[in-house]
């Protein structure tokens, strides 16, 4: 298949694809625990149907050990060609109601700016429809094998990874390509080249044996959740900058994120600053950033005039490409530990250890999508990293070593608002990113041949 026609056969069927894709937004597929189960369920059976329509006659479903099933399927190529496996998920963030969104997130809008709205209709549902527009194009015959893996734990504790350890010759190829990603703005072409990693782990606080009065005890006696705040608060310097003590950083030299494009896509309220030091850039996608993201402990609403005997947080930290994740870790926990106040009884827990990923770009799969890229925007393809992680890439790797791995996707970090309320996809950009994906396939099977 040329350019031409490629470009033809994606163009014409993107109404269709593009309604594909806000039906599936109508799948509640939170895979968190104590989320009803039955909606990922049918967001796992409607991605086997939308599938199989579209040329992957065996798609099914692969039950996963203590999990949500992936969707799998294998379509084998021409003799001699190269074989791709393409990925994404189906499951999604919660959009609950107190995140302000403005339209409904299970019923996908669109708007006055062109764009479609809804919970997942970016992450990473554009990356199934993606997927499902390369296979229609080349119509059931595809000038190389193809094998797909869309995941249902993606956004949770994934049980995927164990999986794919065990069961190797499922994912062995010769390229992965992740549609996860995006470029920083809409019509401006990235290939992703490095994702952080991610380590968490929580920490408790116990003071007393139980709740005491707070006028007869207070002074003298510590409570938990001021001994906490007092930890939580030695986890950056003055400036915004992570304070764990050897973790790795580095600058980021290919290129930066705009500051105001960041702000408006952060949803930072007027005023409010930037933490850290370096270009936004380097913030984002070269060092280390750590986060608070949960707390036990007497809400507000049942506060009591008492001193709070135990309290509990959880710890997020994004590692940068090319460090250990687990010796990151134990840096983390250790100066969870050392920074404990006053001799309170202190308890660091892991949570995980999820492992940064740096691309190979000198390899002739890379040098296809780039060219791909060129061709489906009609300028050169840039760089960029990302600030996320995705954890099953490492673990696909060491399945295929010497396969190739393309990370992108239609999810422009502008203006997506991934995991945020009102997150939204421009249809264009999943168009551009079909075509590139199509063109690649093909360059591959092309490269073959000769």
């Amino acid at each position: 298949m040329d350019e031409a026609t490629a470009r033809d056969r994606v163009s014409a069927m993107m109404p269709e694809i593009i309604g594909e894709l806000g039906a599936l937004v109508g799948h509640a597929s939170v895979a968190f625990p104590g989320f009803p189960a039955e909606p990922v369920h049918r967001m796992a059976d409607a991605t086997v149907d939308l599938l199989r329509r579209c040329g992957a006659d065996d798609a099914r479903l692969l039950e996963i050990p203590g999990g949500y099933p992936a969707v799998y399927a294998d379509i084998k190529g021409p003799l001699g060609a190269p074989t791709v496996l393409l990925y994404g998920h189906y499951d999604v963030q919660p959009a609950p109601k107190e995140q302000g969104w403005h339209s409904d997130p299970w019923t996908a809008v669109t708007k006055d700016d062109g764009r479609m709205y809804g919970r997942g209709v970016a992450d990473d549902k554009s990356g199934i429809a993606i997927h499902a527009a390369t296979l229609r194009a080349f119509e059931g015959a595809p000038p190389v094998g193809i094998r797909i893996l869309i995941e249902g734990e993606e956004e949770t504790i994934s049980h995927l990874e164990e999986f794919v350890e065990a069961n190797p010759e499922l994912v062995r190829c010769d390229a992965f390509v992740i549609a996860d990603m995006g470029n920083v703005t809409v019509g401006e072409p990235a290939l992703t080249t490095a994702l952080r990693g991610d380590v968490s782990a929580t920490v408790r606080v116990r003071t007393l044996g139980s709740a005491v009065h707070s006028g007869l005890f207070g002074g003298p006696a510590p409570d938990a959740l001021t001994a906490l705040a007092r930890i939580l608060a030695t986890l950056h310097d003055e400036a915004g900058d992570v304070a764990v003590a050897g973790v790795r950083s580095y600058p980021w030299s290919d290129g930066d994120f705009p500051a105001e494009d960041f702000r408006s896509s952060a949803g930072l309220l007027p005023g409010v600053e930037l933490i850290g030091t370096g270009t936004v850039a380097s913030r984002l996608w070269s060092k280390p950033a750590v986060s608070v993201i949960g707390i036990d402990a007497p809400s507000v609403a049942e506060a009591a005039n008492v001193l709070v005997p135990e309290a509990t947080a959880k710890i997020s930290m994004r590692i940068v490409p090319g460090a250990d994740a687990d010796r990151e870790l134990d840096l983390l926990m250790d100066h969870l530990r050392r920074a404990a106040p006053w001799n309170v009884d202190v308890e660091v827990t892991k949570v995980k250890a999820g492992h940064p990923f740096e691309v190979d770009m000198s390899g002739p799969v890379i040098a296809a999508a780039q060219r791909a890229l060129g061709a489906a925007f009609g300028r050169p393809s840039g760089t960029i990293g990302s600030g996320g992680s995705i954890p099953l890439v490492a673990t696909l790797k060491r399945a295929a070593p010497k396969a190739e791995v393309i990370l992108w996707g239609a999810e422009d970090l502008a203006h997506a608002r991934i995991h945020a309320p009102d997150e939204s996809v421009d249809p264009a950009e999943v168009e551009r990113m079909a075509l590139a994906q199509v063109l690649t396939l093909q360059y591959l099977a092309d490269a073959a041949a000769n």
